[in-house]
């Protein structure tokens, strides 16, 4: 087994890991509320969208783990997921 066999196979799972995660993000800010992102105090739906959205179709349009398109997607996307959606979370909770 060679060096950069085992350096492909672990980047090929890092970039399918990291486009579920933007997947996922994308998906759950589609699906909120968007009065629960005012009332958070976060940016809007759409923006939230527009920017996840963007994220997701660059990794697919430039599929690369390293690249600094696919390194502000997952920045973007881990911002919605540790911050937004937390607080998305406590606003809506009955």
């Amino acid at each position: 087994m060679d060096l950069w066999g085992v350096r492909a196979g672990i980047s090929e799972i890092t970039f399918f890991v990291l486009l579920a995660l933007k997947a996922w993000a994308f998906i759950d800010a589609v699906l909120r509320r968007s009065d629960a992102f005012v009332a958070a105090g976060k940016l809007t739906k759409p923006a939230w969208c527009l920017i996840l959205g963007l994220a997701l179709v660059s990794s697919l349009v430039f599929p690369s783990v390293f690249g600094l398109l696919s390194i502000l997607g997952i920045v973007a996307a881990l911002v919605y997921v540790l911050d937004v959606r937390p607080a998305l979370a406590s606003v809506t909770r009955r």
